[in-house]
């Protein structure tokens, strides 16, 4: 039994005739009839009664259409698998990331997928978290690796990669240096160095600073979180800071009572088809 025999029954079955079915297969009505034929010899059993003006099926017929039906659509999307692995083969993973990933995961992941899929092209963009997430709405991007403050719009997925507690960091001369735990509103007497405003961690500032009753004081601000550690080093304010970019010498780290995370997500649009790459990105990281 050929697949081009079931093809041919279905399009009988479905244009109600040999002729038409022929049209639509655009093939001429004797090659329909003969593939017919032969398909009924192997079962061997008559899969239509042939009327003067109409084709009806016979119980054999009717019981071989929704196996024909699914074995079509079975090859069918075995065709669409393999050229999607032909086109992953050569492919694009196109990821946004905020600067200075403080967690090793997303390098992890990352580098997994790459042994996985060697001849795929990691495209890794730095931006804004704003930015990114236009990217991923629009399905510019795969994926997006960023810090989450906010929950994001509908239609665009969230799944939870990394925690990070944030501390307080100052210059060793600072007058808060020689503490080891600090409630937020302690920093309210004190100008403070951020990312800028947009960023998941300014964002996350803000936040709890208001609920802790006060507005901070920003003395700087910079989009590159190793620029703001240097800045507070060199003593332009305190900084709250995810722990692994505020853990070197040159700063001192206090707690923050009670504790603040930084949660670093990994969005994707849920509404878009992603790419081949992205698909297998996808089905890699959520494995994990």
């Amino acid at each position: 039994m050929e697949l081009r025999q079931l093809a041919y029954f279905l399009a009988v079955v479905d244009e109600g005739g040999f002729t038409r079915g022929a049209q639509r297969l655009r093939v001429a009505q004797p090659a329909v009839s003969q593939q017919i034929r032969r398909l009924e010899r192997e079962l061997g059993e008559a899969v239509f009664h042939r009327g003067t003006r109409s084709v009806a099926l016979t119980a054999a017929g009717h019981a071989l259409l929704p196996h024909a039906r699914a074995t079509l659509a079975a090859a069918a999307h075995a065709k669409e698998a393999v050229a999607a692995l032909s086109e992953l083969l050569t492919g694009t993973l196109t990821v946004g990331l905020v600067q200075a990933q403080p967690d090793a995961r997303i390098a992890m992941l990352l580098g997994d997928f790459h042994r996985s899929y060697p001849h795929v092209r990691i495209a890794a963009l730095e931006d804004q978290p704003g930015a990114l997430l236009a990217g991923v709405t629009a399905a510019e991007l795969d994926v997006a690796f960023v810090g989450l403050a906010e929950s994001p719009p509908p239609g665009v997925a969230v799944r939870l990669i990394a925690a990070e507690p944030l501390v307080v960091a100052v210059a060793l001369d600072h007058p808060l240096a020689g503490r080891t735990s600090l409630a937020l509103a302690d920093l309210a007497a004190h100008g403070l160095a951020s990312l800028v405003p947009g960023s998941g961690l300014r964002t996350v500032l803000e936040r709890e600073c208001a609920l802790a009753g006060f507005q901070p004081r920003i003395v700087a601000e910079t989009t590159d979180l190793r620029l703001l550690a240097a800045l507070v080093s060199r003593g332009v304010g305190a900084a709250v800071l995810p722990a692994s970019v505020a853990g070197h010498d040159t700063l001192a780290t206090i707690a923050i009572v009670p504790p603040i995370e930084r949660r670093i997500a990994m969005l994707w649009n849920a509404d878009a088809p992603a790419s081949p790459a992205g698909r297998a990105f996808l089905a890699l990281a959520r494995g994990t």
